[in-house]
């Protein structure tokens, strides 16, 4: 268990997650078929080319997606109860086939559970940056964590 309970945060703290990801076009093509989005700025070079863009872009799922799960282990592993919400997605750049990826979180909230004693509500914002130092993802992640066992 990597994760941390629910007494371990405070407010500010900020992880710079050592997972990086170079993101492939496998990984754009298997997101984007299995969840049926036939969006061919997606899928289709050609069209893509044509685009403001100039070729294709990594479908905004996988980026989410990716930046959540990077997150994970240090943050909800093993201390997790549930997630409660995703709020407030943004993806103020581009993700190209290529980019490596970061991800940065921090905590902005903290408050007991009313309903759970045994756990604590922790507000996460994440942060996806390439190569360039672009943010191109950042979302809130509301999370019920377990308590120090007693």
């Amino acid at each position: 268990m990597s994760g941390r309970y629910f007494e371990e945060w405070s407010i500010g703290d900020t992880i710079a997650h050592p997972v990086r990801r170079t993101v492939t076009e496998a990984d754009n093509l298997l997101i984007t078929t299995l969840t049926h989005n036939p969006q061919p700025l997606h899928l289709d070079a050609e069209y893509a080319k044509g685009t403001e863009f100039g070729r294709i872009v990594v479908n905004g799922t996988f980026t989410f997606s990716l930046m959540v799960g990077i997150s994970v282990a240090e943050t909800t592993l093993g201390t997790l109860v549930a997630n409660l919400g995703y709020d407030a997605v943004r993806m103020p750049k581009p993700v190209f086939i290529g980019d490596t990826l970061r991800i940065e979180s921090e905590v902005t909230d903290l408050r007991a559970s009313t309903s759970r004693p045994e756990a604590g509500i922790v507000t996460f914002a994440h942060r996806a940056i390439n190569q360039r130092d672009e943010i191109v993802c950042t979302c809130t992640r509301t999370a019920l964590i377990r308590r120090r066992p007693q």
